[in-house]
């Protein structure tokens, strides 16, 4: 069994309209859930034949609760997908002030910045709290990861696209060549 506290504002995120999103997530990772609403817990116990079926559903739930629409967060079965959250307190310490202001640095204005990143790489970014929640393919959310905590030290962002996209074409160059090779 796993246990996962969300927060009592995205409870109705992981219930859905009556209950749909729930059923939706027991269904298809094969698993039951038990969603305590006053404590904000999510109980989850494995219901199929997947031993990492409570794994992969406790990242599900963590997403949703960070707000990755639940298309993405289902991702999550696939073992090709993974869930990096970053804690911006390891990044630039306690001070709400500079959380505050790498937190808009990594949004970017009108959601520019946090859109580019997510573009470029493939990969799903979420900012909530002092969180940035990173779902996708592992390359692609490792090299997201990377753009997002560049910026948060503080690198301006035309240097972070630029790395970025040096990355992304690499990737997509070398996904082409394996491509090719198992013709």
């Amino acid at each position: 069994m796993e246990y996962v506290k969300i927060a009592e504002n995205r409870i109705g995120s992981i219930i859905g309209k009556e209950g749909e999103v729930k059923s939706l997530i027991e269904d298809e990772m094969g698993v039951h859930l038990q969603v305590n609403s006053s404590e904000g817990l999510v109980t989850i116990e494995n219901r199929g034949s997947d031993p990492l079926a409570e794994w992969k559903t406790r990242d599900v739930v963590r997403s949703l609760n960070y707000g990755i629409d639940l298309k993405n967060a289902l991702k999550l079965k696939d073992d090709d997908y993974s869930l990096i959250i970053l804690d911006l307190c390891d990044i630039v310490g306690r001070s709400k002030k500079a959380i505050l202001r790498q937190k808009a640095r990594i949004i970017g204005r009108g959601g520019k910045a946090k859109a580019h990143i997510s573009e470029l790489t493939g990969a799903s970014v979420a900012v909530k709290g002092r969180h940035v929640v990173i779902l996708g393919r592992s390359e692609e959310a490792e090299v997201a990861r990377e753009a997002v905590e560049a910026i948060a030290e503080g690198l301006p962002h035309g240097v972070v696209y630029k790395v970025l996209e040096k990355k992304c074409s690499a990737m997509k160059m070398e996904r082409n060549i394996d491509l090719w090779r198992h013709r």
